[in-house]
């Protein structure tokens, strides 16, 4: 695992990994079935030359259900990792969270800040990393990536429309979701952030 350290904080994009990143399977434990999204390796690409870290952050209570281990989600991850780096994006810290309050045995029944929508992983990353929440952005497909985001202080919120999204985006009407922007897909989202951080938007 690759993380990066900085003098003075830097900001971070947060991804949610199914649904926004690669193909939304469900409880998904196999290696070989992770695919990207089209465009998303160009899009992790292009926020590396622009700076940030980038940090993905999942909740994967499959682990406490008892569907797969910890193993398995570290074996997706390095997946994705390898599928990245062929195309020359990095991901810098991969979290994620095997809890669930109903399911598991000690080690896993809980409720926990950790799995989102609690800020955990995202303050997590934050130390690890030295990064300003102010200056970054969460990018998911489910109302509780955005609602992590917001509980950490992060200044950027984007839906996207792939995975879950176009059920998010029917399912939390506007007065409900101010401070969201809403694009189709994790490409179309780092146009966004890249625009922002220049100005042009």
């Amino acid at each position: 695992m690759s993380e990066r350290s900085a003098a003075s904080p830097r900001p971070a994009v947060f991804l949610d990994r199914d649904g926004t990143l690669i193909d939304e399977l469900g409880y998904l434990a196999d290696p070989d079935r992770v695919a990207l999204f089209p465009g998303a390796a160009a899009a992790v690409r292009r926020l590396n030359a622009a700076g940030f870290a980038v940090v993905v952050a999942t909740n994967q209570s499959g682990v406490a259900r008892g569907l797969f281990t910890e193993e398995d989600v570290q074996a997706v991850h390095a997946r994705v990792r390898t599928l990245l780096a062929s195309q020359g994006a990095e991901v810098d810290l991969f979290l994620f969270s095997p809890f669930h309050p109903d399911f598991g045995d000690a080690r896993y029944r809980r409720a926990t800040d950790w799995s989102k929508p609690g800020p955990g992983m995202l303050l997590a990353a934050r130390d690890r990393l030295g990064l300003d929440l102010r200056a970054s952005w969460v990018v998911g497909d489910a109302e509780r990536d955005l609602e992590a985001g917001r509980r950490a202080g992060v200044a950027g919120l984007i839906l996207v429309r792939t995975g879950q999204g176009a059920a998010t985006e029917v399912a939390v009407p506007p007065p409900d979701r101010p401070l969201w922007r809403v694009v189709d897909d994790l490409p179309a989202a780092v146009e966004l952030i890249l625009e922002r951080q220049s100005g042009r938007a």
